[in-house]
């Protein structure tokens, strides 16, 4: 079993020990998808770390985007509690990279790729995101990108 699922799973048996209701329900739906996806697809497999993390980033970004939708529609209650449980989903995460960090690593795909205008953003974005993976949203990478093929 891969570390970051055994953390997942104790850090559950620790909550329910505490009666931690927002850290339970989020570890819960955390180890429930990792468990749809290992049975998804022709045969059941074993999650590596790294498709633990992939797969607990896409939950994060659900989450930040329902307190979105829920803020937007006047629920605060509900967009507090998806509040909760992306800072939850957030702790098992890599830490996130600053704007600084992501720009300099956007600079040096840009010379590498020696692309040059909004045609070369495919082989910019080729060449960051697997330096990026997991320490920035795709959203925020291919703004940066942008922005440097624009100037």
């Amino acid at each position: 079993m891969s570390e970051l699922k055994d953390r997942l799973k104790s850090d559950l048996t620790a909550a329910m020990k505490a009666r931690d209701a927002v850290r339970l329900r989020t570890l819960r739906m955390a180890l429930t998808a990792v468990s749809n996806e290992e049975v998804a697809g022709g045969a059941a497999r074993e999650l590596a770390d790294e498709d633990i993390v992939r797969l607990l980033t896409r939950e994060a970004k659900k989450r930040r985007e329902a307190a979105e939708a829920f803020a937007a529609g006047g629920r605060a209650d509900k967009a507090a509690d998806e509040r909760a449980e992306a800072e939850v989903l957030s702790e098992y995460l890599p830490a996130q990279l600053d704007d600084a960090e992501l720009t300099a690593l956007v600079a040096d795909a840009v010379a590498e790729s020696g692309a040059t205008g909004p045609k070369g953003m495919g082989a910019v974005m080729k060449l960051v995101n697997p330096k990026v993976a997991g320490r920035a949203e795709g959203s925020r990478v291919a703004a940066e990108v942008k922005r440097q093929l624009a100037g």
